[in-house]
């Protein structure tokens, strides 16, 4: 066994044409759009793809030598998963488009997103999870008594917007944490005749919605192709209402350390399986659940709004801060 790191050894010689595309390459997709690639690669419809490689180096040449940093809970090994798929014929010459990064602290939106051709036919739409900045884990928080966030709503639109300008293409949505959660409510909320382009929609980890999405007709007619992806013992991808019908994988982390992608273990082209979550994963999802139920909308606004009220009353604007 090993991690996507160790996939990318393993199998970053093949190509999609000698080995197709899987849920691995799926979560080192989704961790791609975790770089900041503002003037690098263009917005939809503004400018010609870059290739994975010049992407990425141009990436590191901006940083002029200096350490980089992902942040207190965005891993690192980004950093090396990037240099790695640029080295690899598997990856390396994926043109890259359609970057859009907002984030904006009055409206309280953290917001990424990056399309990847995988050359195959169809683009892959790596939504972001959270990032290092308290605008992000306050949207997060939102989501526990709004309906819906601005970044949700800012997800269907990329995704119409980039049906429009790339027609004839299939299309793979994923994303990890609340990428996962934006790539589930992207693909409900797209239109009829975007997600008949839809291939696979896939959820790494993300949260639920505050409301069940499960019965709506617009998520009845995707809810096939959602491939749901949750450590053994997941405490992000229970949170809030979600579907029960989901992947374990083993993680070689204990705890929240779980989320962490990376520790997710791999065999072959796949992510190695669990019958069911493990007694602690359940444990907590009760409790977790069991502390919600306690609280209205408004209890939550409240405790929400005064805890990062607290978090940034010294003018900090991340969690490494």
């Amino acid at each position: 066994m090993g991690t996507i790191l160790d996939y990318l050894s393993w199998r970053g010689d093949l190509t999609l044409k000698q080995s197709p595309f899987n849920e691995v390459d799926n979560l080192l997709l989704a961790e791609l759009s975790f770089l900041e690639l503002t003037d690098i690669v263009p917005d939809v419809g503004q400018g010609r793809s870059v290739k994975l490689h010049r992407a990425v180096e141009q990436y590191f040449a901006r940083q002029e030598g200096k350490e980089i940093s992902m942040g207190v809970l965005v891993p690192d090994q980004i950093l090396i998963m990037a240099k790695e798929m640029a080295a690899s014929p598997r990856f390396r010459n994926m043109p890259l488009s359609g970057f859009r990064s907002i984030l904006d602290p009055d409206r309280e939106i953290q917001f990424a997103a990056l399309t990847i051709d995988t050359g195959d036919g169809s683009l892959y739409l790596s939504f972001r999870g959270t990032d290092d900045t308290l605008v992000g884990w306050k949207e997060d928080f939102n989501m526990t008594f709004l309906s819906e966030v601005p970044s949700q709503q800012l997800a269907a639109e990329y995704l119409r917007e980039t049906a429009r300008h790339s027609r004839g293409k299939q299309l793979r949505l994923g994303g990890h944490s609340k990428g996962g959660n934006l790539a589930v409510y992207a693909a409900g909320h797209c239109g009829a005749a975007v997600q008949k382009r839809l291939e696979m929609v896939y959820n790494n980890d993300g949260p639920g919605f505050k409301e069940s999405l499960l019965e709506r007709p617009e998520y009845r007619a995707v809810r096939e192709r959602i491939v749901t992806i949750v450590p053994q013992s997941s405490v992000v991808g229970m949170l809030l209402e979600h579907d029960d019908n989901y992947h374990v994988v083993h993680s070689s982390q204990q705890g929240l350390n779980q989320h962490d992608g990376f520790s997710w273990q791999v065999q072959g082209t796949s992510f190695v399986r669990m019958e069911e979550r493990s007694t602690e994963g359940r444990v907590n999802e009760k409790a977790i659940r069991g502390f919600f139920a306690n609280l209205d909308d408004d209890q939550r606004r409240q405790f929400v709004d005064a805890m990062f009220e607290v978090l940034s009353s010294t003018n900090v604007q991340t969690l490494t801060e």
